[in-house]
């Protein structure tokens, strides 16, 4: 559905985005994690066409946004950081004025705005003056606007930012069942709006993509690679690190409390994966060895790891 190619976009000097590419399958919703600065609006732009890039292509459905605009934008609906609606008009008034921008034909006209007029839960708000309304609900008018001409993607740059905790949950529903009949593109710095609607993650820094993929598939990289287990013996700490000592890769052990008596629990961080010398060590030192696991990284310690902690 879309295809990103080496796309590479400059600013004199600057190097906003370099040498990103990446594909996105029909009916996934995308997340495009980063920190603040890190490409995400720039790539969201050229993606719709919006500005140009330096070098690189990308594909909507098959068509290249640059050499077929028209016919590529009409797959697209776009939610920007800041919703494009006209505070002086009321709901149905706006809706009505885009679709005629988007050349939605009279006949499915009315039962088009009043399906997305569901689907976004503004059906209340219709007569609203838009200046008049709360930022949540200027916010799902934005997101009206981009579904109207039922394209097959939409792309939303930062949905829930301003929003409050109640209007942050309803939004995510509303993301959620987008991902029923569009491919979805959610462009975040908040971990926890990607983890809680996104089928796949990619993670960009400085203009490059340092990750992608499920957070579980990303948490597991990270942990194969920068090892962390927990364990649980019979056995005291003084113990525990003699038969631990000659393990090179362990970095750090940390006695923690355990909840099953006369047990103790201890948490490894270390180069890469250590569970079968951990393993080793232990029994050979006659220590009843009674839980290991790896320690599960959250999609937030993933990107903190990947970004060098960037926010």
């Amino acid at each position: 559905m879309i295809e990103v190619k080496n796309l590479t976009k400059r600013y004199g000097r600057h190097v906003a985005l370099d040498n990103i590419s990446f594909t996105v399958e029909d009916g996934e919703i995308l997340g495009f994690l980063g920190p603040n600065g890190a490409g995400k609006t720039t790539t969201m732009n050229i993606m719709t066409g919006y500005i140009a890039t330096t070098e690189g292509e990308v594909f909507i459905n098959g068509t290249e946004i640059v050499a077929e605009p028209e016919k590529a934008k009409a797959n697209i609906g776009y939610l920007p950081d800041t919703p494009p609606v006209y505070g002086d008009m009321r709901v149905d008034e706006y809706l009505r004025f885009v679709a005629d921008i988007k050349k939605v034909k009279s006949a499915e006209r009315k039962q088009m705005l009043a399906d997305i007029k569901r689907v976004v839960r503004i059906e209340d708000m219709s007569s609203r003056l838009i200046k008049n309304l709360s930022k949540g609900y200027r916010q799902r008018v934005g997101l009206a606007q981009a579904m109207i001409g039922n394209p097959r993607v939409i792309i939303m740059d930062e949905p829930t930012i301003g929003l409050d905790p109640k209007q942050i949950i309803e939004m995510r529903e509303v993301v959620k069942n987008l991902g029923q009949k569009h491919t979805v593109i959610l462009s975040s710095h908040i971990m926890q709006e990607v983890s809680a609607v996104c089928d796949r993650v990619i993670i960009i820094n400085r203009g490059r993509i340092v990750a992608q993929g499920t957070p579980d598939e990303l948490s597991a990289k990270l942990i194969k690679s920068d090892g962390q287990i927990q364990i649980r013996v019979r056995a005291d700490e003084s113990k525990i690190r003699d038969a631990l000592k000659d393990i090179k890769a362990i970095r750090r052990i940390d006695a923690k409390k355990s909840t099953e008596p006369y047990t103790s629990d201890f948490e490894l961080a270390a180069d890469g994966d250590i569970r079968e010398a951990v393993s080793r060590a232990i029994i050979k030192k006659d220590i009843p060895l009674l839980h290991i696991k790896t320690t599960d990284l959250s999609l937030e310690e993933v990107f903190l790891k990947l970004t060098g902690g960037g926010a």
